[in-house]
């Protein structure tokens, strides 16, 4: 199978993977601290978690991720998963890996598997439509960042 648990020997790639993503997105500013990213995933207290998915035939290589952390529905009474983010590298898409990455996670909760899309990625939401996801109506995120308020 392609997609597996992210490793602390691939804090490298994952960080290269966002990076990546940022930049396809339009910021070319954005460099992570391994260090501190290795903390936060793989630390005694890890905050969040990584899959990884492996092109056809390269299974040492590291082609997107899924990078995640649980989150839990008062609605539902359970635990589901927060996709913080997936990025498959531009070389490596048209192969299924993000259908694996994504089953993958639904895999690992009868909960909730959600995420933010930014608004006019058409091919994304004609993706997300053939999996079975849906916009969630009514609903408007909001963001409380440090030194505001």
């Amino acid at each position: 199978m392609p997609v597996r648990d992210a490793e602390v020997a691939d804090i490298e790639e994952i960080c290269a993977l966002i990076e990546e993503h940022a930049r396809f997105e339009g910021n070319d500013s954005l460099v992570l601290d391994r260090v501190e990213m290795t903390k936060h995933l793989f630390g005694p207290e890890p905050k969040a978690w990584v899959l990884v998915a492996s092109p056809p035939g390269e299974p040492g290589a590291v082609a997107g991720l899924a990078f995640c952390s649980w989150n839990f529905s008062t609605w539902e009474g359970q635990p589901g998963i927060w996709l913080d983010d997936l990025y498959i590298r531009p070389e490596h898409r048209r192969h299924g890996l993000g259908g694996e990455l994504l089953a993958a996670l639904r895999a690992r909760t009868t909960g909730r598997v959600e995420w933010d899309m930014q608004e006019g990625n058409d091919k994304a939401a004609a993706f997300y439509a053939q999996l079975g996801a849906e916009p969630v109506p009514g609903w408007i995120r909001y963001r409380w960042s440090p030194g505001r308020g």
